[in-house]
């Protein structure tokens, strides 16, 4: 079998292809023949940025997120099928309950991760995919959707007719859009050029702000909003943007700390967080409950994840590059088999 492999600061060419023995699963365990993986801002810290907040293993298998088929069972597993289709939660020992130190394990990270031919993990750390989706699309959902849904609904729960702030394009704000409509909450997304504006209202977006034309997004929205702010920021922008979300947000709101995705570090006004009167939530990932309830929530509505290319297994280098340049709005994919 052929994986690809990566360590902690080697540059977007560091990502190094290598064949080895297909692993056996042991008690508990299954084989999984990996049918797709996706890319998400995590890679680029890792190989391009030289930081990751959690441990990564030397020459560790890289991605965290893949949709794969059952195989071979070990002995003693018995949740799964063989030719089941599944994803696996990207922390395979966090199943329920808050994120602890104990349950950090991450598969890309101090685990071997997803972008690999055969990957053998515990049963416990898997989901069924929707029957609706292909490979691709549910090769998204274990880190961006799952984050996105922890974001709307593992803290102040999302409520019908509330307002909903998602910034930016890529993995993570598209689907917090469709889970935060699904409930019947309004979005306000924000975007720059056209031609994302459109992409997001295509998606359902109710308002989008362009950055571009509108550098004072967050006035925009409490006038949307006629002066209160939104019950819940979807915040992907790290330093850059927090100071605007902490503008935009209600009294009593919250804002889904999900990343630093534009890198560097800033100096966070704690006037300016008292004064928002919101909960600033860190959010990693989420559970394997979690990831369950949002491929149920995927089922039952039809939501597809946004995918805006898909490479080969052997153009993997390629689609990082391509990735790395952030034009794109949603997923990046990698299909590894038909």
């Amino acid at each position: 079998m052929k994986s690809y492999h990566m360590t902690l600061g080697a540059g977007l060419q560091g990502l190094v292809l290598r064949e080895h023995e297909v692993p056996q699963p042991g008690p508990g365990e299954v084989l999984l023949k990996v049918h797709a993986v996706s890319l998400n801002f995590r890679e680029l810290m890792i190989l391009q940025q030289g930081r990751y907040p959690l441990p990564v293993k030397p020459d560790v298998i890289g991605l965290c997120d893949g949709a794969a088929e059952v195989v071979q069972l070990g002995a003693g597993a018995h949740r799964f099928a063989l030719s089941d289709r599944v994803v696996a939660s990207i922390f395979p020992h966090w199943q329920a309950g808050p994120f602890t130190a104990q349950r950090a394990a991450q598969l890309g990270g101090s685990l071997d991760g997803m972008l690999t031919e055969y990957a053998v993990l515990p049963q416990d750390a898997l989901v069924p995919v929707p029957d609706h989706l292909s490979w691709e699309e549910a090769a998204c959902l274990p880190c961006a959707g799952v984050t996105a849904w922890n974001a709307l609904t593992g803290g102040l729960p999302l409520q019908a007719g509330q307002d909903v702030l998602v910034l930016g394009s890529g993995g993570v704000s598209p689907f917090a859009l469709q889970v935060a409509k699904a409930f019947g909450a309004r979005v306000i997304a924000t975007s720059s050029g056209e031609a994302k504006a459109r992409q997001l209202r295509k998606l359902g977006a109710d308002a989008v702000i362009d950055r571009g034309v509108v550098p004072d997004w967050s006035a925009e929205v409490k006038r949307l909003t006629g002066g209160t702010g939104v019950q819940h920021v979807v915040e992907v922008g790290g330093g850059a943007t927090l100071p605007q979300s902490l503008q935009s947000v209600a009294l009593g709101g919250e804002i889904a700390f999900v990343g630093t995705a534009a890198g560097g570090s800033s100096l966070i006004d704690a006037n300016a967080v008292f004064a928002s009167g919101a909960v600033l939530r860190p959010v990693a990932a989420g559970s394997r409950e979690q990831l369950a309830a949002f491929a149920r929530t995927m089922a039952v509505n039809t939501l597809r994840p946004v995918i805006a290319r898909v490479f080969d297994f052997e153009d993997a280098p390629a689609a990082l590059a391509w990735y790395a340049q952030g034009q794109a709005v949603g997923k990046t994919v990698i299909r590894v088999a038909s």
